[in-house]
């Protein structure tokens, strides 16, 4: 049984509609709709409300199949970001291409287009790997450094070419 199953049964067998849920767990009814439809999962906070709500354990809550349909979830939304990475990535090349052979003002639609393909490259990792990776602190800062250095190095280069 998902969690939306336990989430609906647990509601009709209190005689709760989805909104009288959502009032007592400070969410909107669509909130409420997708978790039991099992297109999102709550977070703790919600998940430990529905716990004492309903007097249950979070672990009679949630089973195995609950965590993997959260994580094919995570997966499915980082999977969005993955083509729009790629674009940046391709446009950011394109563009440093030009910088090169036609217009140094084209550096600077470069430069935000390399920062639109390290935000969409950092989402299109799954949260839960995100959150694994931060367990190792070490390579986890040193990799956030290195990627803050790298596009400050081209902003200042860029800076100090079309100014300096």
């Amino acid at each position: 049984m998902t969690f939306g199953e336990k989430l609906k049964s647990l509601r009709q067998q209190n005689d709760m509609t989805q909104d009288e849920l959502a009032e007592r767990l400070y969410v909107t009814r669509t909130a409420v709709s997708k978790w039991e439809n099992d297109r999102g999962f709550p977070g703790i906070d919600s998940l430990k409300q529905i716990s004492a709500l309903f007097g249950v354990s979070l672990d009679d809550l949630i089973s195995d199949d609950d965590v993997k349909n959260g994580r094919l979830l995570d997966e499915k939304r980082a999977k969005i970001f993955r083509i729009p990475a790629a674009v940046c990535l391709a446009l950011a090349f394109a563009l440093a291409f030009l910088t090169a052979y036609v217009s140094v003002w084209c550096s600077i639609p470069c430069v935000l287009a390399a920062g639109g393909f390290i935000v969409c490259a950092l989402l299109s990792k799954p949260a839960y790997k995100r959150k694994a990776a931060r367990e190792n602190a070490a390579a986890y800062i040193v990799s956030r450094v290195a990627i803050a250095a790298v596009f400050l190095i081209a902003a200042v280069t860029l800076f100090i070419e079309l100014f300096g």
